[in-house]
């Protein structure tokens, strides 16, 4: 009874510390955000003053306000959401074809030509921009939303991702599903697509975020102003030899403010696939 008694303190000890660690990680991981958000409501001067305050002494709101005038921040909004939105359906929509294919259908060479394609993983993508620019340019589509769309269709990484999942799911409802005269394309989008919400919401909040933070792609695809995205056009807040940084950080919150909103949507989405995957509706 004794050493019960003993083991069960001891683990709420263990918990104990356990959740302050986290809590203590956790307000560390927020400070460059809290620090972002602060800076956002103070002028340049209140941010330079020595020593420094969390909390500024008055709300500097105008900094919202003109961030929106300084430079055309509606479209270079507007533009990353459709870029985001769009490459991200097709994406998910290709990857997952591909990842049935990988992980499903019976194709000659399958393994082979798995591993083969999964070498792109190993390849950063700086070792293939020069080619991929080229293509682009001699294709006519230099300097348009369609050129960047282009390059960004699928993903190894979303293949791989899907494969590995679409194999866990039991071949049995494939063979009961081709009995019944379901068609291949029917079978993917009537029963592997409903089963694998987990993993397609994983892809789906990974690769939105990925084209949303994404600067060195619109940077060299996307020259004129009125296609730039947000985070080109944060750039405008930083020359050679100053930075608003009131704006700046403004700009950033905004920016940053559809990305939470995503995740957040996600995460309770990819926990309520976790739970229902493979459960009859």
């Amino acid at each position: 009874m004794l050493n019960a008694l003993g083991t069960k303190r001891r683990d709420k000890v263990f918990y104990g510390l356990l959740l302050l660690a986290l809590a203590v990680c956790s307000i560390a991981a927020l400070f460059p955000f809290l620090w972002m958000i602060s800076t956002s409501l103070r002028t340049d001067v209140d941010l330079f003053r020595n020593p420094m305050n969390w909390i500024p002494s008055s709300l500097y709101l105008n900094n919202y306000k003109e961030v929106w005038t300084t430079i055309p921040f509606g479209r270079y909004f507007l533009n990353t959401l459709k870029l985001s939105v769009l490459i991200t359906v097709l994406q998910v929509l290709i990857c997952s074809m591909a990842a049935y294919a990988f992980a499903k259908l019976k194709v000659p060479f399958k393994s082979a030509l798995f591993i083969l394609f999964m070498t792109n993983l190993m390849m950063p993508w700086h070792s293939i921009m020069v080619p991929q620019f080229s293509i682009v340019s001699k294709l006519g589509l230099y300097n348009t939303h369609t050129g960047y769309v282009l390059i960004q269709l699928f993903s190894a990484f979303g293949i791989f991702l899907l494969r590995q999942f679409f194999l866990s799911l039991p071949g049995e409802l494939n063979e009961a599903a081709r009995v019944d005269g379901f068609s291949e394309w029917r079978i993917y989008w009537r029963i592997v697509m409903p089963l694998s919400k987990a993993a397609v919401s994983t892809l789906a909040i990974f690769t939105f975020t990925f084209m949303w933070n994404d600067y060195l792609a619109p940077l060299i695809y996307i020259q004129d102003d009125g296609l730039k995205t947000l985070q080109l056009g944060l750039k405008a807040f930083q020359t050679e030899h100053t930075t608003d940084y009131g704006l700046l950080m403004a700009g950033t919150v905004l920016a940053t403010a559809p990305m939470v909103a995503v995740f957040l949507a996600g995460e309770r989405f990819f926990t309520k696939g976790v739970a229902t995957t493979g459960m009859k509706n």
